[in-house]
Order: structure tokens, then sequence, then C-alpha cells
């Protein structure tokens, strides 16, 4: 296998190789859910960029290449006892990923997001650059405005994350409520208490979950959701669970949270016959995108009559007003469940300047499924309303999906002056596109 300086010398060579033309990363899985102008471009081969190269258990950290998926991460910490402090709910994400977008799960109420969580990174400029960036060395403005940068300003190739301690299971407790103004209530105490992960789901109007996990040495039973089961029914049926912590890590994989509904897997007789090994993110995301490219089901709602807009988006709202926004949202969109998870900046000193996050308690609300109806309305319809509300209420949203922001009100959101800084010292030419035009204009 070739080294890590190997690799990265035969990468710089290539982007220099490609001087004065549009580049983008060739790889075999993305987790960004919105389509792109097929421009041409260069495609950089950072495909073998995915190795762990060391987990130093004792300090508390682990050092891996960006491709690296955190599948693997995860496999090779758990060897030693850690996990990283934060890890995205999908197999296929990888750890450069959520350093240039947005990473959450179950432990942000206790270490915020991913990129709070990283400890250096060494970026491929556009230029043809590699510069190592820590909080306090000379780089430190690219550190803290790498992270929601999406590619725009550089490539992660090599990062540096805290590790934290984990046991052989997770104990789960799920509580139930029946009133958001008591359940979002509820779910701020539990984030005072001494869980290792909190989370929720809601299932309908009156019917809220909130998930506690706790490590464990031993357990009376160990449940099985990566097969015949279904982890998110479970919180309807059960009061009390226990899975491995590995398990625990990747309970939303199986059944991608529950959209594994929208392609009939959740049937036990298909279940059956697609087999344990293909009940994943990566196989679901496949097949969406295959979707995107024919649209079959566009052409089938033409046929029937009626109009849908894909509406997958994860919003940050500020605690406070969390019970609007799900009011908001149950009258105006109406998909079910909805993922709740808290967050609360790890860093409250810290300035990520392209995610702006004060130092409160957050809810991410997480919801993915298409509105069908029989009246047209323009294009974005629902997702502008949920942008809109987002910003009434003081909240952000993560931009791996659609976009249909207008330039001026993004850039107030995101930051542009940091952005425009950020942009002039390190890609001057402005070999990459900058970051409206990617994730709105989807050039």
């Amino acid at each position: 296998m070739a080294t890590y300086e190997e690799k990265k010398q035969r990468l710089l060579a290539e982007l220099r190789a490609s001087a004065g033309m549009a580049v983008a990363l060739a790889k075999n899985t993305s987790n960004l859910f919105r389509d792109r102008n097929n421009a041409p471009r260069r495609k950089l081969d950072v495909r073998n960029f995915n190795n762990v190269l060391r987990v130093d258990a004792a300090n508390g950290w682990v050092e891996a290449e960006g491709m690296t998926p955190y599948e693997k991460l995860v496999d090779a910490m758990l060897a030693h006892g850690v996990m990283p402090a934060v890890v995205p709910q999908l197999k296929s994400i990888t750890l450069g990923g959520a350093a240039a977008g947005v990473g959450i799960e179950a432990s942000s109420f206790k270490y915020g997001l991913v990129h709070e969580t990283l400890l250096e990174m060494e970026i491929l400029l556009p230029d043809g650059r590699v510069v190592l960036c820590t909080p306090d060395n000379e780089h430190k403005d690219l550190f803290f405005g790498f992270p929601n940068s999406y590619g725009t300003l550089g490539y992660v190739l090599k990062l540096k994350a805290k590790a934290v301690p984990v046991k052989k299971f997770v104990q789960l407790q799920h509580i139930r409520h029946t009133d958001p103004a008591e359940y979002f209530d509820d779910l701020a105490q539990r984030c005072a208490e001494d869980a290792d992960f909190v989370d929720g789901v809601v299932f309908g109007r009156n019917e809220m979950v909130i998930t506690l996990g706790r490590f464990v040495d031993n357990a009376p039973f160990v449940s099985d959701y990566t097969y015949k089961n279904i982890y998110y029914r479970s919180l309807r049926e059960r009061t009390t669970d226990f899975l491995t912590t590995h398990d625990y890590i990747w309970r939303w994989d199986t059944d991608w949270f529950w959209c594994s509904r929208n392609f009939f897997a959740q049937n036990p007789i298909i279940r059956r016959i697609v087999g344990k090994s293909f009940l994943n993110s990566v196989t679901y995301s496949k097949i969406m995108r295959w979707n995107s490219k024919w649209k079959i089901t566009q052409r089938l709602d033409k046929l029937m009559g009626r109009h849908s807009e894909s509406v997958i988006q994860d919003v940050d709202i500020p605690i406070a007003n969390a019970p609007q926004f799900l009011d908001f949202f149950h009258h105006e969109i109406g998909i079910l469940p909805i993922w709740v998870c808290p967050i609360h900046p790890y860093q409250p000193n810290a300035q990520f300047d392209l995610f702006r996050m004060p130092n409160t308690l957050y809810v991410n609300f997480g919801f993915w499924d298409v509105v069908k109806g029989r009246e047209q309305h323009p294009k974005g319809h629902y997702n502008r309303k949920i942008e809109r509300k987002v910003s009434e209420l003081g909240g952000i949203k993560s931009l791996y999906s659609d976009s249909y922001y207008e330039a001026d009100e993004f850039w107030q959101i995101y930051n542009k002056p940091a952005y425009t800084q950020l942009k002039r010292k390190y890609d001057a030419q402005g070999t990459f596109k900058d970051l409206y035009q990617k994730c709105v204009l989807r050039q």
C-alpha cells in the first residue's frame, strides 16, 4: 500500500495537471442530496485516502485520511476501546465529508458537531499547496472557516479528531410524551443529566419519544436491529432496551432511519429476499440516485396527476423556539416521523465562521421525504417555507441538500464577509465554485 505521503504527492501532480480546469472529487459514494449540473470537470481521485493511520486511546485522539468512511473508522477505534466523539448516523459518511459539512448525532448535546471535535486538518488548497490547520497556528482562520464550506475552499486529506472511551453495551431508555412543550422541556432537562447519548423521534402531534443512551459493562439481553427487526419501531414498543455499542452507533443505518419504507424494504418478505447485506444506507442512496437520474417516480406522479417535492433537510432551532417550529411543521409540511437531536456547542468560545451557533441548546429536526399533492406549486415551495421559518426562529440549516435562498439572504446567514476573506486568501484565482454557486445554484 502506498503511504499517505506518496498518495498526497500523486494527488498534487494531478491537481497541477488540471490547472485552469474545474475540478471535483472522484469517489464512490456521496451523502449530498442535491443534484448538480453536469458541467465538465476534472475528477481528482481521492478514493484511496481512506485509511485509519493511528488510534491513541490513552491521549484521546485518532488520525485518519479524509475519505475514511465512519464505518471503517469506528471499527478501528472500537478495537482500542474508544469511538469518535460524534459519529454521524450513516456508515458511508466520511471523516473529511463531516468536516467540510456538518455532522451530528446523539452525543452532540455533549460534544457539539463533528467539526468541534477536530484537533487538526491537513487541507489541499486549489493552488496545489497543502497546509496544516490547527486552532492556534498560522492557518487557524481556515481551521475555523472550513466547516460548512463543502469543498469550496479546499479538500481535507488528513485529520486528527477527539476519541472518547466506550463500554461494551449501551442501555436505552425510551421516554414518551404527548405534549410538545413538555417534551422539549424534558429534553432540555435530560441533556443536563448523566446520559451518554440523547435523541428522539416525533411520531405524531401527540406522540413523541426521548431516547437516553448510557454505556454499561453488562446487559441482561441484547436486541438486534440489523435484519429482521426495525429499530425505530422499537421506540414505540419498548421502555428499556440494550444494544452492543457497535450496533447502537449504527442503529439508524439499516433502515436509513425509516426511509427504507420508500423502497418497500420494511416488508418482511422483501427483507428476506433482499438479504441482510443490502439493508443499509449505501443501497438506498444508490437507488435514490438512480431514480433521480431516470426520474421514474416523477413520471409516475405525472401520470397520476400528482405533484411532488423532495423535502430532505436538517435544521437547528434554539430549543426555546422548538415547539413553535414543530407546530409550523405539522401544519405546513406534514412529514412524519421527524428525528430530534439536541446540540450544544462543545467549544462555546470558538467561532466557526460559516456555521455560527451561539452558546445555547439547539434542537436538530431531521425530516427526509416527499410532499405530494394535486396542486402545483413553484419549485422549492415547501423548502422555501422551511427556510423562512428557520430564519424567523433564529435557526440555521445544513446545506447538504436543496436550498432556495436568494443570494443576499444566503450570505447574511452564512457570513459572506468571513467567507470572502477566506476565499481571497486560499482560492484567489477562484478555481473552486463559491458556496452559493455550489449549494444553491448547483454548479
